[in-house]
């Protein structure tokens, strides 16, 4: 079974930094693509960022374009979001989803149906 688990979640001040880690189990990462997406209160859920298997493109949400990082870890199964200079507007619950076939741009990053294995998010507040 496909599972994607959230973590790394938590208050920050802004200005300040984050990792949040999405750590898969049932299949390998490197050969699926990997997108995280974010949900503010009230708010439709909006890509953040997304890595292609195998060495593709990454994509990342002109929002966080130069403060956030997308990466991965093989040997740990694990996807990372490195989130900097933190905003209040970061604030959101964050979800990673993995999906095979398709290789990261601006339409999977945006595309949460394109996606079909979701973890159970993880939240970030970025508050004084």
């Amino acid at each position: 079974q496909l599972q994607v688990v959230e973590s790394g979640g938590g208050l920050v001040q802004p200005g300040g930094s984050l990792r949040l880690s999405c750590a898969a189990s049932g299949f390998t990462v490197d050969y699926y693509t990997i997108g995280w997406f974010r949900q503010a209160p009230g708010k439709e859920r909006e890509g953040v960022s997304c890595i292609s298997s195998s060495g593709g493109p990454t994509y990342y949400a002109d929002s966080v374009k130069g403060r956030f990082t997308i990466s991965r870890d093989n040997d740990k199964n694990t996807v990372y979001l490195q989130m900097n200079s933190l905003k209040p507007e970061d604030k959101a619950v964050y979800y990673c989803a993995a999906v095979r076939g398709y290789y990261c741009s601006a339409n999977v990053n945006s595309n949460s149906r394109v996606y079909n294995d979701w973890g159970q998010g993880t939240q970030v507040t970025v508050s004084s």
